[in-house]
């Protein structure tokens, strides 16, 4: 050391360990980016049936290339200069913050141009790079993605309005001012079973739905028969002032409390006509229940809202409830939507009086009355209906966005029919050509299928081959995504109705 100079500071070692540490972290963090941009865009192209190739040649370009071009540029431009000043950073952390900024530069894009969308994607196909991997690493794997997509569950939510969501009315359980606490939903289903990420080597099992209450009377539990309440069709003229009056007449007629919901589901949905016109328009005139039942016609809050206040008449709790749900012809994550649940016996059970009144082509409803979800079991309804807060799915075991945006969409009628799902065991999947749906048939219904390209109106049969295990294939035509449709029915002749959908992206 020189005379007069500056004793070192010495360093301790726990405080180098701290910063390596801290400086391997930041590394990670860096390199995370691109590898995160690369899934976002790639699921995105899986899930839109875009090109893949682009989204990974995009990040690429985001990790080296462009951190590396722009090293380079910006070491030419210092080359000119007479005085350069002098680098305060290496080489490895210039290009590790230009490969920082250019990265949040291009997720904040992707986050800003499609929030809804790539929440959908990451969900439905986040794992695409890992299809037709099996084994314990890829299920972790798996797992590990669909985590990652429900924690960006609240892009969804906040770009994702639902119109029926506002001012709901309440359940009061009574009109009477003594009427006991209206209990909180409780769990009416099983435990569900582990879920099986890989999707391919086992089929999915039966849900042993848990039936709708027994009538005193001895009626059939779920699925009820479809015929009209005997004090619905023969109700007088006179009696249908107000929803007030059918609430207290319907009471009066049926004394058992099943029947009694459903007499109360089967006016709503016999009485209601859907407003195709005012849907479609995204214009939404009062839904309130005097309204409603005055002209006859609402949309699904209007038919929620009608059926809570004639519970309140007729002395039954009938809860509001909010969601999304899916339809036929409808996207994988579904949309805003609204329903009931109904206390029987101090139990919830949930009902959809809107989705069993009829349907809507066009703009034009059709009148087509059902009970496929008047009290259907939690495990059935849920498959295309998720509520916005998970305590009304009715489940030991809540499904959270991401599962329900996976599962298929398949109709109560499904499992009613006795149908079991074996493949595909995904809302969305890609094919190359041929789409295949695999059923397990052991009480011989007559299946029909179709598909129409998404957003078309022209549809295609499909060729299904009968048998205990029956086969469905659809030979689509050309690059895109399709809907293919399942139709049941105990003959071959006559009406089959619809039970079930997937969407089906097909590759060049």
């Amino acid at each position: 050391m020189k005379p007069g100079g500056a004793k070192p500071r010495k360093t301790s070692p726990a405080l180098a360990v701290t910063v390596f540490l801290l400086r391997i972290l930041w590394v990670l963090f860096v390199v995370a980016l691109p590898l995160a941009g690369v899934w976002a865009a790639s699921s995105l192209a899986a899930y839109s049936n875009g090109p893949r190739w682009a989204a990974l040649l995009a990040g690429l370009c985001f990790f080296p290339i462009l951190p590396l071009a722009w090293e380079a540029f910006a070491a030419f431009r210092r080359s000119r200069e007479k005085n350069p000043k002098p680098r305060i950073l290496t080489y490895g952390d210039r290009i590790l913050l230009r490969t920082l900024g250019l990265n949040l530069v291009f997720l904040g894009a992707l986050l800003l141009a499609a929030p809804k969308v790539l929440f959908t994607a990451l969900s439905a196909r986040g794992d695409w790079f890992l299809e037709g991997a099996k084994g314990t690493w890829a299920d972790t794997a798996r797992r590990a993605l669909f985590a990652t997509a429900d924690r960006l569950e609240w892009l969804y939510l906040a770009t994702n309005e639902n119109p029926y969501r506002d001012d709901p009315p309440k359940p009061t359980g009574s009109s009477s001012s003594s009427a006991a606490p209206v209990p909180p939903p409780v769990p009416t289903d099983k435990p569900r079973q582990a879920e099986q990420p890989d999707g391919q080597d086992k089929p999915i099992p039966d849900p042993t739905p848990t039936p709708a209450p027994q009538p005193e009377s001895g009626a059939k539990r779920w699925p009820f028969r479809e015929e009209l309440h005997p004090a619905v069709a023969s109700i007088p003229p006179e009696v249908e002032t107000s929803p007030a009056a059918v609430g207290k007449y319907l009471a009066a007629k049926e004394p058992d409390p099943v029947l009694r919901v459903k007499a109360l589901h089967d006016y709503v949905a016999d009485r209601v006509a859907y407003d195709g016109e005012n849907y479609l328009a995204k214009r939404y005139p009062p839904q309130d229940a005097e309204t409603v039942f005055s002209t006859r016609k609402g949309v699904c809050a209007g038919y929620a809202k009608l059926l809570v206040a004639m519970g309140e008449a007729a002395g039954v709790s009938i809860a509001y409830v909010v969601g999304v749900s899916r339809d036929m012809g409808g996207d994988v994550a579904g949309e805003g939507h609204a329903w009931n649940a109904a206390l029987v016996d101090g139990k919830w059970y949930l009902i959809d009086a809107t989705w069993d009144a009829g349907y809507l082509k066009g703009p034009a409803f059709v009148k087509e009355y059902s009970t496929d979800y008047l009290m259907a079991p939690p495990e059935v309804f849920g498959a295309n209906h998720l509520p916005d807060e998970p305590r009304w799915q009715l489940s030991s075991s809540p499904i959270s966005r991401g599962d329900f945006v996976r599962q298929p969409n398949l109709r109560p009628g499904f499992h009613a029919k006795g149908l079991v799902l074996v493949d595909p065991k995904r809302s969305q999947v890609t094919v190359d050509g041929e789409a295949v749906v695999t059923l397990k048939n052991p009480a011989g219904m007559s299946i029909l299928a179709d598909f129409e390209a998404k957003g078309a109106a022209q549809t295609s049969r499909c060729r299904v081959t009968p048998g205990e295990t029956t086969l469905v294939r659809c030979d689509l035509p050309a690059e895109g995504t399709y809907h293919v449709r399942l139709f049941a029915n105990e003959a071959p002749v006559g009406s089959h109705s619809f039970v079930g959908q997937f969407e089906v992206n097909r590759r060049k």
